[in-house]
């Protein structure tokens, strides 16, 4: 059988093909030069499977889709307290190449803006780091995002460069502040490398899923960043990755998204799927015209809106008691809802019967789920039951009680 989730996708790219409102980039003679007519997506689940459509195998630079990724490393680079001193998380309302600061601070007010994306990739590394390293940080990074071996476009890099007035503007006037150090256009020249890196709508899909899934490359299953970073990333992404329209793009799209001129865009939903989409033409505030109406069909089509309660479960409980033993069931992804529901079930249950908590459908628990689950058992043993686990698939590994003592195991 062919999934239909591939001909859904083309249909989609198909029904956009003849919008041709909006312009490529100008301003970059390179960027200029693009094929208007380009347009891809590709979708890649948590679970690592990816669906496209369209010019999804076409290469193109990544450009400031590169700052979430890159704010993501200079966080583990650095830590969180050094990276806040320098960049603020907070929106600017303003275009991608203001000069827009905070007041008391003179830090830029989020690393989305030009500003504070050139601000966070002299944070790379280290503090003794050459443009070199950090520009290789950059590249290997994405790399590992997207589980290929990424390279810079040196001919659009070349040309960007000698349109990069403002940017080295604005990274004279950080150095003025004293919020940038070190070789002013050695740095804005790093920044523009690293915005030169080629990628595809997959490698976008991949990268972005990788902050889906919490930091775990869900194609090599690596874990290549933090759980701690890849939300901190999303909530900037939410809060300011379409500049001056980012208020109005949660409203009515409802899925954390960056852009970039050469036409790309990313985004992003927790536990669920990242997405990427190219068309060159662009709208008044420099997003994908295209891109951001095939987030628009998305949204729509397939619930992806952030905020929409669609009244699905993730979770579910319920308890059956036969012969002396009550049995717990739990299945899907056992948080705090579940993990409730399952200490009301026990609660309730007979307190003459043992306990067989059963997990074979569960496929994952959150750290919560998991405190709360031990603690449900640890309780029935404290009342003289019986506390029995089930867990084929490991969900719960070394489930110690909390005192040095285990459930029994059954198969």
């Amino acid at each position: 059988m062919r999934s239909p989730v591939p001909d859904y996708l083309e249909e989609v790219v198909d029904a956009l093909r003849e919008d041709r409102r909006g312009e490529v980039a100008d301003y970059v003679p390179e960027l200029a030069a693009a094929d208007p007519e380009r347009l891809g997506i590709a979708l890649t689940t948590t679970q690592g499977r990816t669906y496209v459509a369209g010019d999804a195998d076409v290469e193109f630079t990544i450009q400031s889709i590169s700052k979430p990724f890159a704010y993501a490393a200079a966080l583990m680079d650095r830590g969180t307290r050094t990276v806040l001193d320098a960049v603020g998380v907070e929106p600017s309302g303003e275009a991608f190449n203001e000069l827009s600061l905070e007041q008391d601070t003179r830090r830029p007010k989020n690393p989305m803006i030009n500003a504070g994306a050139i601000t966070v990739h002299a944070l790379l590394v280290g503090e003794d780091a050459s443009s070199a390293e950090r520009v290789e940080r950059s590249r290997s990074f994405f790399s590992r995002l997207a589980g290929r071996e990424l390279r810079i476009d040196e001919e659009v890099c070349a040309s960007e460069l000698g349109a990069a007035h403002r940017n080295l503007a604005l990274a004279h006037m950080l150095h003025s502040y004293g919020i940038l150090d070190g070789d002013v256009p050695a740095v804005v020249e790093g920044y523009t490398r690293q915005c030169s890196i080629l990628v595809t709508v997959r490698d976008l899909s991949v990268m972005a899923a990788t902050l889906a899934t919490g930091g775990i490359q869900p194609v090599t299953g690596e874990r290549v960043l933090d759980a701690g970073v890849a939300r901190r990333v999303m909530a900037v992404m939410a809060a300011a990755g379409m500049y001056d329209g980012a208020g109005d793009w949660l409203v009515r799209v409802g899925i954390p998204a960056k852009s970039g001129v050469a036409g790309g865009m990313v985004g992003v939903l927790p536990d669920l799927v990242g997405i990427g989409t190219f068309s060159p033409r662009l709208d008044p505030q420099g997003n994908s015209h295209r891109g951001g109406r095939l987030f628009e069909r998305l949204s729509e089509d397939m619930g992806m809106h952030l905020f929409a309660a669609d009244g699905s479960r993730l979770d579910a409980a319920r308890a059956t008691t036969v012969d002396g033993t009550t049995t717990v069931t739990l299945e899907g992804v056992v948080q705090l809802t579940a993990a409730t529901e399952m200490l009301d079930l026990l609660e309730t249950s007979d307190p003459t019967t043992d306990v067989l908590l059963d997990l074979e459908k569960v496929h994952t628990v959150t750290d919560l789920g998991r405190r709360m689950l031990l603690e449900g058992l640890r309780r029935v043993r404290l009342d003289g039951r019986g506390a029995v686990l089930r867990d084929p698939r490991g969900v719960l590994p070394a489930p110690d009680l909390g005192d040095g003592s285990f459930p029994d195991l059954v198969e």
